[in-house]
C-alpha cells in the first residue's frame, strides 16, 4: 500500500492501515512540521482521533479547547452561539497550530508501523493498462528517483491533486470561488467561560471573517470574500486590504481593540471544487485530494479524517479480499460524494445571510432529520460538528 501525502487525510489513512498490520509506504513532499492553515476542529474528527490512539494527547499538549462557535451572522445583528453538547456527545474539540497537529498524526502513523519517507516528491504515476500499479519518486537526497510498487495508491496529496490532474477529474464550485487573506493577533480579548476557545464568524457585506483563538495567545484572522469581488477592490496591498475589513466589523473590531499585528499576510483562492471520481482500478482519493466544500464550517479537517478512517477500513477488505476491490471502492465514492453533497447545499444556504437563525437551524433539520425527530438546533449543531450520518455513510461493504 502507498500513500502519498503526509496531512491528516494521508498520516490516518497510512497509520490505521498499519495498525491492523498492512504494509504501508507513505510519501510527502515536504518535511514536517509545515505551515497549514486551517486551525479549528470540529467533534466529527474524535473517532479518528480514538482510533488512532491520539485524543487524550491533545489533552496532555494543552490545546485550547473549542465547546462552540459565535456567529455574526444573517438577518440578526446579535451575536448568536452554539454548544457542542447540544448535539453531539463529544463536549469540546480543539483549536490547533496545524503544523504541530498535523506532524503528530504524521508521528503517530510512524508509531503505528507505517514506513514515512518526508521530502519525497512523487515523479510519475505508474499504470499496467487502465490499473495503477505504483508510483516513481525521488527524495531530496537523492540522486535519481525510484520507483515503488503496491497494491493500491491513495492519493492523499491535498490540492496538489495527484491523479485529479492526471486523470482531469477536477470539477471547480464556480459559486464558491472566493479567496481569503489572513493574519495572527496577539492582545485579543476571548469571550467568558467555555466560549473562549470560540471560532468567531462575523459576516460582511461582500464578505467574512472568521476569529480563531489559539493556545498561546495568538488569534487567526481572515477575510474571506469572492474572487471577483476582491477583483473589483484591486487592492495594492493585502495587509491594507486586511485591515481595512477588520474596521467594518462590530464584534471583530470589539475584540481585537486593543490587539497587535504579529505575523506577515497570507493569501489563498479557488479552494471549492470535487473530483468527478474518487475511485478506480488500483486508486483512490482521499480528504483535499478529493474535494474540499469551503472554510465557512470548518469542516475540512473533520471530512478528512473521517473519509480516511472509512477508506482505511475498507481497503483492508480489499487486501483481504481483492474480488471485492470494485465493490467496496464504489460504495466509498458513492458515499462520500453523498456526504459532502449534504455539506455542500448547506454551506450555500448558509451563505444567503438575509435568514434568521432558527432558518438556517430548519434547513438542517430537512438536510439530515426530514421526519423532524429532534429539535431542529439540535440537528444544525449534528450536521456543522460533522458528526452527520458517518457511521451510514462511511461504512463499506461487508464482505464474507
Amino acid at each position: 500500500m502507498i500513500v502519498v501525502g503526509g496531512g491528516p487525510a494521508g498520516a490516518v489513512t497510512a497509520g490505521l492501515l498499519a495498525k491492523d498490520g498492512r504494509r504501508v509506504l507513505l510519501l510527502e513532499r515536504e518535511k514536517f512540521p509545515r505551515y497549514h492553515i486551517g486551525e479549528s476542529l470540529n467533534p466529527g474528527l474524535v473517532p479518528a482521533l480514538e482510533r488512532m490512539g491520539l485524543r487524550e494527547r491533545l489533552d496532555e499538549i494543552g490545546y485550547l479547547r473549542k465547546y462552540g462557535a459565535t456567529f455574526v451572522w444573517g438577518a440578526g445583528v446579535e451575536p448568536w452561539d452554539f454548544r457542542f453538547n447540544e448535539g453531539s456527545p463529544y463536549e469540546y474539540v480543539h483549536q490547533v497550530r496545524r503544523a504541530d497537529f498535523d506532524a503528530l498524526l504524521l508521528a503517530r502513523a510512524r508509531e503505528l508501523g507505517a514506513v514515512v519517507v518526508e521530502e519525497a516528491t512523487v515523479k510519475d504515476i505508474v499504470q499496467d493498462g487502465e490499473r495503477v500499479t505504483g508510483v516513481t519518486y525521488q527524495t531530496k537526497a537523492a540522486v535519481t528517483p525510484r520507483t515503488a510498487r503496491c497494491r493500491m495508491l491513495v492519493d492523499a496529496s491535498g490540492q496538489q491533486h495527484l491523479l485529479a490532474r492526471r486523470f482531469d477529474l477536477l470539477n471547480w464550485h464556480d459559486d464558491l470561488r472566493n479567496i481569503a487573506v489572513w493574519s495572527y493577533w496577539q492582545g485579543c480579548e476571548l469571550y467568558a467561560g467555555n466560549r473562549a476557545g470560540d471560532t468567531l464568524v462575523e459576516n460582511l457585506p461582500e464578505g467574512w471573517i472568521w476569529y480563531i483563538p489559539l493556545a498561546d495567545g495568538t488569534v487567526s484572522i481572515g477575510y474571506v470574500t469572492p474572487v471577483e469581488q476582491y477583483k473589483k477592490a484591486a487592492p495594492q496591498n493585502a495587509e491594507a486590504f486586511l485591515h481595512e475589513q477588520l474596521t467594518r466589523t462590530c464584534e471583530v473590531s470589539r475584540l481585537t481593540r486593543n490587539a497587535v499585528q504579529v505575523s506577515g499576510v497570507r493569501t489563498i483562492k479557488d479552494w471549492s471544487y470535487q473530483a468527478t471520481r474518487f475511485q478506480g482500478p488500483g486508486w483512490a482519493l482521499v480528504g483535499d485530494a478529493a474535494a474540499f466544500v469551503d472554510p465557512l464550517l470548518s469542516s475540512g479537517v473533520t471530512l478528512a479524517m473521517r473519509a480516511a478512517e472509512r477508506l482505511a477500513d475498507g481497503l483492508g477488505r480489499v487486501l483481504d479480499h481483492p474480488e471485492s476491490e470494485e465493490e467496496v471502492l464504489t460504495r466509498y465514492e458513492k458515499n462520500y460524494q453523498e456526504f459532502l453533497g449534504v455539506i455542500l447545499e448547506f454551506v450555500r444556504v448558509f451563505y444567503d445571510r438575509t435568514r434568521l437563525k432558527e432558518e438556517y437551524w430548519d434547513e438542517a433539520q430537512r438536510a439530515i432529520d426530514p421526519d423532524a425527530l429532534l429539535n431542529s438546533k439540535v440537528d444544525f449543531v449534528t450536521l456543522i460538528s460533522g458528526l452527520f450520518g458517518t457511521a451510514e455513510i462511511f461504512d463499506p461493504v461487508d464482505v464474507p
